[in-house]
């Protein structure tokens, strides 16, 4: 039996060969047109997804959205009041802590590292430490050993009295020893009374370091708390008293030691008189005076130089044809003049005073009391116990900060974190020298010299180098004796130590390796002399970097620290310095007169500004100022690139904010803080940062992308017609 399958033959589609002509080009045509659309489709999908990258709603995302959030007050007209309206919430929700004088982000992160330090200086079983890690735990362990430190209570320092020549306090003293003891504080205590003669990079000659001698001698932070005695006598009033209750902890009596003390801060206000007021001292060109060590008996004759330089610097072999830098050379004449003039007693009185200052801090806990006691009113602080364990991780990080430092970044720091920021900074400095070719009041030449100064800027992010060599470390420690429990003896011991270190610096040339910041510290800085910027292990944490965060924030954040320090090499004292870190002309006149003539602008905008009432010193903080202005300008315009670059990023969630606003508001919430009046009192007289507040409303009212990005109107108190513009 067979089936047939009968295949039936229906009419359809007709091979290309049979279509007509016209057939033909409308089907290549539809053809294309389908392409093209579909790629159409795809591109416009892309696009939109750059432009509308929608909600992050990752976990980091979420989180920081609260916190940015809870930060905020909505309330407030961003224009009319930026920082209020960023950082309202803050301030209501952080009261100051016990026993601070002031508290902001800065202050928060610090803690965070010190309790990692904390951890790391305690756990005394981790194998495999170098030699300098565990002299950094020892030295901790003996500061802790608090029973120790009650059982000597004053006598290490009375001892050390007795043995430098003693004092009027708890006996008659008539000596002729004023240059013997002039020299041993200096050389043995790192005391600077009258004056401070350190070892640093030579400002003319940056591959060389060299002596240089400087004001100092102020009890007080400022030569302002002892001239103007109606606005600061509480202060004046608590410092006194705290003189004669140390008086009294040393065995002298009530009365003789109010006598003395009255005497010390009486001589200090003399002292006062002479010292330069720092605003005065910013142009480096006009007060740097090299000179040979014999120069310095004709300038100062009442200190016996050559001996006193030997001894400080010892044992470094020194001539009288020795190269000496001196900053302050009136002062030194002035300060020569009084040391002659004055009864030899009060001299040595206020020179062992210099040393019973310094030695409080290590001495048992009545000593700590009478301190604190001073610094509540000083700062306005409440009442409080300090942790022992704060002051001690405080005080190992000042002397063993890079010992410490090597723990410190094996546990907290990534090290892909640092090609991270490197990249940052090459954007940040991209950013800075694309406006430099707007900058309309500085000459072709200058500018071409600006831009090669900033191509080579050197930026150091992290740690230095030789912390993650044990061998290298051990090698920079080596020289510094640690004993178990006594703790006294440890601070003296590292006196000794830094003092043959600074003496070693001075044949040696300066090194990229030495910071002048430790590892964990919060805080950034740019050196002129090496033009290099460094970005600490510590700093590079949330809340000013975090890698799981939108770009707005860290540019906000971290981008405005670097393009703050970036802008320091082109401030009023870092633009003096050329490319290769020398203090030289290097700019045409008629750019330095423009250049002086923008930033009077600046001057006057903060000079303006008050706070309690007190108004801001526009002179003194003009450096800072310039740097706050430039790194918010440089972070944005960086940011802008990123975007057009990246495409736009996902917003964060319940902000109803755009990621530019959000990059300011970022900013702003870096600078968020609380503060004793008292210690803003300090801040205005000493600091020649602005205050927080006007860090923020002070550069955001010169910026017009701000003012853009929160629609404000012309005049509104954040947008003023007449804005200051430099960099």
């Amino acid at each position: 039996h067979t089936t047939y399958i009968s295949v039936q033959h229906r009419s359809g589609p007709r091979c290309w060969a049979e279509k007509t002509h016209t057939e033909r080009r409308l089907l290549v045509l539809v053809c294309s047109l389908a392409v093209a659309l579909f790629f159409t489709l795809i591109t416009v999908g892309i696009f939109y997804k750059k432009s509308h990258p929608g909600i992050c709603l990752t976990a980091p995302c979420i989180t920081v959205a609260s916190a940015v959030m809870g930060a905020m007050d909505r309330s407030v007209d961003p224009c009319h009041d930026f920082y209020n309206f960023a950082c309202g919430g803050w301030v209501r929700n952080n009261p100051l802590p016990e026993g601070k004088s002031r508290w902001s982000p800065f202050s928060n992160l610090w803690e965070r590292n010190m309790a990692v330090m904390k951890h790391l200086l305690e756990n005394t079983t981790m194998k495999g430490l170098s030699k300098a890690e565990e002299k950094a735990q020892k030295y901790y362990q003996a500061c802790m050993s608090e029973a120790k430190i009650e059982k000597l209570g004053a006598q290490p320092l009375q001892k050390l009295i007795h043995q430098t020549g003693g004092w009027a306090l708890t006996g008659s003293w008539d000596k002729n020893n004023f240059q013997e003891v002039l020299r041993t504080v200096s050389a043995n205590y790192r005391c600077s009374p009258f004056f401070t003669v350190f070892v640093s990079t030579d400002s003319k000659s940056s591959n060389s370091n060299i002596i240089q001698v400087d004001q100092s001698g102020l009890g007080l932070p400022s030569r302002e708390y002892y001239l103007n005695k109606t606005a600061n006598a509480k202060y004046l009033n608590a410092y006194l008293d705290f003189l004669v209750e140390l008086g009294v902890l040393l065995g002298g009596s009530e009365e003789t030691s109010r006598t003395l003390m009255q005497e010390i801060v009486d001589f200090e206000t003399t002292l006062a008189n002479i010292t330069v007021p720092q605003e005065e001292r910013r142009d480096e060109e006009l007060i740097y005076h090299k000179m040979q060590a014999k120069d310095l008996v004709t300038l100062a004759p009442s200190v016996d130089w050559m001996p006193f330089l030997t001894d400080v610097f010892a044992p470094v072999r020194l001539n009288d044809s020795e190269p000496v830098v001196v900053y302050a050379k009136d002062y030194l004449q002035k300060v020569s003049e009084l040391i002659a003039s004055t009864n030899k007693s009060i001299l040595n009185n206020y020179m062992i005073m210099k040393v019973v200052r310094k030695m409080v801090s290590i001495l048992d806990q009545k000593f700590q009391d009478a301190e604190q006691r001073f610094l509540e009113v000083m700062y306005g602080t409440k009442k409080s116990c300090t942790p022992r364990w704060k002051l001690c991780v405080s005080d190992t990080d000042s002397a063993l900060g890079f010992a410490l430092g090597a723990l410190f970044v094996k546990t907290t720091f990534a090290e892909d974190s640092k090609a991270i920021v490197q990249d940052m900074v090459s954007e940040i400095k991209w950013a800075f020298e694309d406006s430099l070719k707007t900058v309309g009041w500085m000459d072709q030449e200058t500018k071409k010299a600006a831009k090669e100064k900033a191509d080579v800027i050197y930026n150091m992010v992290g740690y230095p180098k030789f912390i993650m060599d044990p061998n290298e470390l051990d090698k920079v420690f080596n020289d510094f004796e640690v004993v178990p429990d006594l703790y006294f003896q440890n601070v003296m011991q590292y006196y000794n130590f830094s003092a043959r270190v600074t003496a070693d610096q001075l044949r040696k040339t300066p090194n990229r390796d030495q910071w002048s910041m430790t590892p964990p510290t919060v805080n950034a800085y740019y050196n002129p002399t090496k033009n290099e910027m460094v970005l600490p292990a510590g700093i590079l944490q949330a809340p000013f970097y975090s890698r799981s965060w939108p770009k707005a924030l860290n540019f906000g954040g971290i981008g405005v620290v670097m393009g703050h320090e970036l802008t320091h090499a082109f401030d009023d004292q870092g633009r003096e310095y050329d490319k290769d870190g020398n203090l030289r002309p290097w700019w045409k006149n008629s750019s330095v007169e423009a250049f002086k003539k923008q930033t009077q602008c600046m001057v006057e905008q903060y000079s303006n500004y008050s706070i309690n009432k007190e108004p801001l010193n526009g002179k003194h903080t003009l450096g800072e100022n310039i740097a706050d202005n430039g790194g918010l300008k440089a972070a944005y315009k960086a940011y802008v690139k990123w975007i057009a670059k990246n495409g736009e990023e996902a917003s964060l969630p319940a902000m109803e904010m755009t990621n530019h606003q959000l990059f300011f508001v970022g900013f702003a919430q870096v600078w968020c803080s609380v503060r004793t009046p008292e210690s803003s009192h300090e801040g205005v007289i000493t600091d020649p940062h602005s205050p927080s507040r006007y860090r923020v409303i002070g550069t955001v009212s010169n910026s017009h992308e701000f003012s853009e990005h929160f629609g404000c109107k012309a005049n509104a108190p954040m947008n003023p017609t007449h804005k200051c513009d430099l960099w």
